[in-house]
């Protein structure tokens, strides 16, 4: 089912997290610190909307190298999405060309704290970690034909390296919902 993302007040600071990375070891929040742009994700492996844009994503953080910190979360119920456990992201990352760290949200609690709603949903901070963007890749949906080449996330990060405001407006990203676990998802 699609969802659009929460549109997350901007200045908003990022929740902290300390989570497994699917290769092994934790990842923080804190590890991200210094640097001049952070970009938080919200992903899964078997989300069509994902799929369409995951090479996309990796080559933007290729591109940006050292000037962008990226982390990506799947806060996904993997016992009802299986495609969605740690093997299954690895693979995802490797197929993609993911070079930054993919982390399991296990308890769904990061998810919560960043009102993350849907797969994929992006959030980019800046050096000081307040949101100065949130929405979408680009235009680009599965079927629709238009080239994935996420200009509109690429515009943000430009702008926020180059000192400059994140243009509005920012349109809210769209995607599969996040797979709550029972009684997990928020009110």
């Amino acid at each position: 089912m699609a969802a659009n993302s929460f549109m997350v007040p901007l200045g908003t600071p990022a929740p902290a997290f300390d989570l497994t990375a699917v290769d092994g070891g934790n990842v923080a929040l804190t590890d991200f610190k210094g640097s001049p742009a952070t970009l938080v994700v919200f992903l899964s492996n078997h989300c069509p909307y994902v799929r369409h844009l995951e090479a996309g994503l990796g080559a933007l953080a290729a591109d940006y190298g050292s000037r962008l910190s990226v982390v990506a979360i799947c806060s996904n119920d993997s016992v009802n999405y299986p495609d969605d456990d740690a093997t299954h992201l690895a693979e995802q990352a490797a197929r993609a060309g993911f070079s930054f760290p993919y982390l399991l949200d296990d308890t769904q609690e990061i998810a919560k704290a960043y009102r993350a709603a849907c797969t994929p949903d992006f959030f980019l901070y800046d050096s000081g970690l307040r949101l100065a963007y949130r929405g979408q890749f680009d235009d680009s949906r599965p079927g629709n034909d238009i080239p994935v080449t996420g200009s509109s996330l690429r515009a943000a990060i430009d702008a926020l390296l180059d000192g400059e405001p994140v243009a509005d407006p920012q349109h809210p990203s769209i995607g599969c919902s996040i797979k709550w676990k029972p009684g997990n998802a928020p009110v």
